[in-house]
């Protein structure tokens, strides 16, 4: 530790992945966390539906922790808050849009009564023994987003969020440049940068040329428009509302997440519909195709979300029609890029048309580029820099720019998630590691598949299992039922005949060998038939097959 007196800056997710975005900051006695997000599975944790963050090092200093801050209201900052809070109870603070998505979230884990929620407005500032924390407008694809300012001893921390820097929003509310640039003309100690687009040149383009794009495609269009986005987008449904509502066409929502957030945004007034403009699916039919917009969920490929489940023909109620238009309004999560493609592909086969990215220009970032970045290094002059959100390779890319725009290569720190930096008007260092890690969410059960659980599952996903079941007489010591072999994602038992009569053989050899010396302990009978037809399938197959020995006594 440099000295008593310095602040620490504490990720424990966020780093060298894309969202599960939460950094804590400590001083002396006191915590604020920024954001409590979730990430999303990758292809390899079979059954996994969430990974939320070990919080452990939260849960051992629950006294010092003071609350949650959130940034903005989207799933990897806000979607763990359900999980954390049933370990961690802690005021939360967001702006009205942000609260509006958590309460939401909240009712439906049963804990909006137990969770102390505090709604605060763009530029606000709450206070706490030690700390400031300020609150401050950045435009992004959602609205009610911000920065944070955290006003400590040692000095101001700017933690941007997510942000790009439109000056054209969709609800006129530009981003506060001149605060962060009040901020830097007095001294921030420590910038903490969004790194998502540090890789793209150039700036991102406005939200509204979304809406200009779109008028163009609505009318053109003689059928249904169905539009995938974000539910969280507003700004986007907005505009995709506004070139309904001037062809003249009623509006459905279709999805679960659609649906809830929209009716969180109209309830606030972020969303504007007119009544009679919006309608539900079920009353579909009583309008004509040509008069009918759908927004829905499943821009991301998702196998049961209402986009898949319309392209596989597995809705319940919309099904695909002649002059069907589909709009995939968003850009692929990496990772989700052959569930995409593999969705475009069918609603083709299907006879619909689909226009995406590559083909108009109907998604833009939320994540601002370059030159963006360049802009608030450039009006916020830190002392210290620190990338955050992105992959390992996106950090690299800020810490490199954040050299090229002048800054001192050992005044920049591309952490890993869990390392502590110190930091105070004198000196900043690494200064050792706290626990954490992906706590994984699988149905309703929070952190019980863990490595071993997802080993195991990727085995059978590969392999394929095979039970072995035999009976024993205890008196006789001897085999009077079995070995009977079945396998699932292994081989076909009618087809490969020859190859399970010798792994029935090899049980048999192997249980004889035990019994005739006497040996009737399951563990050691189990264990040497498992070891023998392993060895004998990898030898024949080069496969390995979860072995199941199963041994019943009589």
């Amino acid at each position: 530790m440099i000295n008593e007196n310095s602040v620490r800056i504490i990720p424990l997710g966020g780093l060298g992945e894309i969202g599960k975005n939460i950094t804590a900051i400590e001083y002396k006695d006191e915590i604020v966390v920024i954001d409590c997000g979730i990430a999303f599975p990758d292809e390899e944790m079979y059954g996994v539906d969430l990974v939320i963050p070990d919080i452990t090092y939260l849960l051992n200093n629950r006294s010092k922790v003071k609350g949650i801050f959130l940034t903005h209201g989207h799933e990897d900052h806000i979607g763990a808050l359900p999980y954390i809070l049933m370990q961690l109870n802690v005021p939360i603070y967001g702006t009205r849009l942000t609260l509006g998505l958590v309460e939401n979230k909240l009712r439906e884990h049963n804990l909006l009564l137990d969770s102390e929620l505090h709604r605060v407005n763009a530029e606000d500032v709450i206070e706490t023994q030690n700390f400031k924390i300020e609150f401050i407008r950045v435009t992004h694809s959602i609205a009610d987003s911000c920065a944070i300012a955290i006003h400590t001893p040692v000095g101001v921390i700017v933690h941007t969020g997510d942000f790009k820097i439109d000056y054209t929003p969709i609800d006129g509310l530009v981003m506060n440049l001149e605060r962060i640039s009040n901020l830097g003309k007095h001294g921030v100690l420590l910038l903490m940068a969004d790194s998502t687009n540090v890789e793209r040149l150039g700036h991102t383009i406005s939200e509204k040329a979304i809406g200009e794009t779109l008028i163009k495609i609505f009318s053109n269009s003689q059928g249904r428009v169905i539009v995938a986005t974000f539910a969280s987008n507003i700004h986007r449904i907005q505009q995709i509302v506004n070139a309904s509502i001037k062809y003249g066409r009623k509006i459905a929502f279709s999805g679960r997440s659609m649906e809830n957030v929209s009716q969180v945004a109209l309830e606030l007034g972020y969303l504007h519909i007119p009544e009679d403009y919006l309608i539900k699916v079920a009353e579909l039919h009583n309008y004509p195709n040509k008069q009918i917009t759908i927004i829905t969920t499943g821009s991301q490929g998702e196998p049961m979300a209402a986009l898949a489940r319309i392209a596989f023909s597995t809705h319940k109620t919309i099904k695909i029609e002649p002059e069907d238009l589909f709009i995939i309004s968003a850009s692929p999560i990496p990772g989700n890029e052959k569930l995409i493609s593999r969705l475009i592909n069918q609603l083709f086969k299907k006879g619909a048309d689909v226009i995406y990215e590559d083909l108009e220009e109907v998604h833009v970032s939320g994540h601002a580029y370059q030159e963006e970045l360049k802009l608030i290094h450039t009006l916020v002059h830190p002392k210290y820099f620190m990338p955050v959100h992105g992959e390992y390779r996106h950090l690299r890319h800020h810490a490199k720019l954040a050299q090229k725009l002048g800054m001192e290569g050992q005044n920049i720190f591309t952490l890993e998630t869990g390392q502590v930096l110190e930091l105070n008007q004198d000196e900043a260092s690494i200064s050792g590691r706290v626990p954490t890690g992906d706590i994984f969410v699988d149905g309703i059960g929070v952190g019980d598949v863990g490595n071993i659980v997802l080993r195991d599952r990727r085995n059978l996903a590969q392999d394929g299992m095979l039970t072995v079941v035999v009976t024993i007489e205890r008196a006789s010591y001897s085999i009077i039922a079995g070995p009977d072999i079945i396998t699932r994602g292994f081989v076909y038992v009618k087809e490969s005949e020859a190859l399970i009569n010798e792994v029935k053989e090899i049980a048999i050899k192997e249980l004889n060998n035990c019994l005739e010396n006497n040996i009737i302990e399951w563990y050691v009978l189990k264990s040497n038939m498992k070891r023998s037809i392993e060895r004998f399938l990898y030898e024949k197959t080069k496969r390995r097959p979860i072995i199941f020995p199963i041994i019943m006594e009589v």
